[in-house]
């Protein structure tokens, strides 16, 4: 059977389903990172690596149930607070912290030479653009859980597959494409494996539908981007890509939407890594913010017509044409 093709068994008797294989693309890559970050972290003695486990991420459920009840949860023992000796801690108590001889002190003196104790210079405030911020639960997560969203994940020999009840162009996409737009903000398998793997399905497939659900996917691309994670910024940037790709239109479509998408883009513009003369074996990955903002700039430009390079150099002052010569 060639890929994308249909299955022609008819699984248990029910819908006939369409099995899209994973190829190497940027679902597996995300994968192989994955496993190629926690054998680094081993070999460093950091543990396994795991992309979910940070406090900006959202948490997961306790089961496939839900969370467990309050009342049957068990409490976290309090750390008992042990007597500290006074004198061990006093100035007396150790030799190098002795009282220092008779006439050598300050005490008592009043004197307007003595010099005062140094203070603690301004430290100025950081602006904090490039902070992670809390990446808030996604509606994707919920509809999976609930099991409202029309794809389901097939483990085989082969690695994972996105298994699709429907064949996405017969999807609404009104209703579908948002919201796996929305998980892309998800850092933790299977949903981001299904959000990232199920929206590059849905683009290849749709292109008559993908032009009327633009403005419906503005909210989550601004929400990915905002997340200030390296990570799920450079999914979006790929997504994008595809987006811009998926049809003839397209790309004119965003033009107005440019001031909510590409002020992110100007603050992360210029975040290359400075090698000097080495070679960066990960180039290929093609992970890094800086060239991938200038590819994607450079996309909009070529598919977004006349106004396109007037509203990305009023965003990105330091932009440069790639069609105006």
């Amino acid at each position: 059977m060639k890929d994308n093709q249909p299955d022609p068994q008819n699984l248990e008797g029910g819908p006939m389903v369409t099995s899209i294989p994973l190829r190497f693309n940027i679902v597996s890559e995300i994968i192989a990172n994955d496993h190629l970050k926690s054998m680094l972290n081993k070999s460093t003695n950091k543990g396994v690596y795991h992309p979910y486990v940070s406090k900006l991420v959202p948490k997961a459920k306790h089961s496939p149930f839900g969370d467990f009840p309050k009342e049957l949860m068990t409490k976290k023992s309090k750390e008992e607070d042990f007597a500290i000796d006074v004198h061990e801690n006093s100035q007396a108590g150790t030799s190098s912290n002795a009282f220092p001889s008779k006439g050598l002190g300050t005490g008592g003196k009043c004197s307007s030479k003595l010099k005062p104790k140094a203070k603690r210079g301004m430290v100025p405030p950081k602006a904090g653009s490039l902070m992670r911020r809390a990446i808030p639960p996604t509606n994707f997560r919920r509809e999976y859980d609930v099991g409202n969203l029309p794809v389901h994940l097939n483990h085989g020999h082969e690695g994972g597959k996105l298994q699709w009840k429907t064949k996405p162009s017969q999807l609404n996409y009104n209703l579908y494409l948002p919201l796996f737009f929305e998980g892309l903000r998800e850092k933790q398998d299977p949903y981001r494996f299904i959000a990232v793997q199920g929206t590059f399905d849905l683009l290849d497939e749709g292109e008559a539908n993908i032009g009327k659900v633009i403005p419906q996917l503005i909210i989550p691309i601004k929400a990915a981007l905002n997340t200030r994670d390296p990570e799920i910024i450079a999914i979006t940037l790929k997504v994008i890509q595809k987006l811009v790709q998926s049809g003839d239109t397209v790309g004119e479509m965003l033009v107005p939407y440019y001031r909510q998408i590409l002020p992110v883009f100007n603050i992360y513009k210029n975040s290359n890594l400075n090698l000097g003369d080495r070679i960066d074996y990960a180039q290929r990955k093609r992970n890094t913010l800086g060239d991938l903002i200038q590819e994607t700039l450079e996309l909009l430009e070529q598919t977004g017509g006349e106004d396109a390079f007037i509203n990305i150099k009023y965003m990105i002052p330091t932009y440069e044409s790639c069609v105006i010569s």
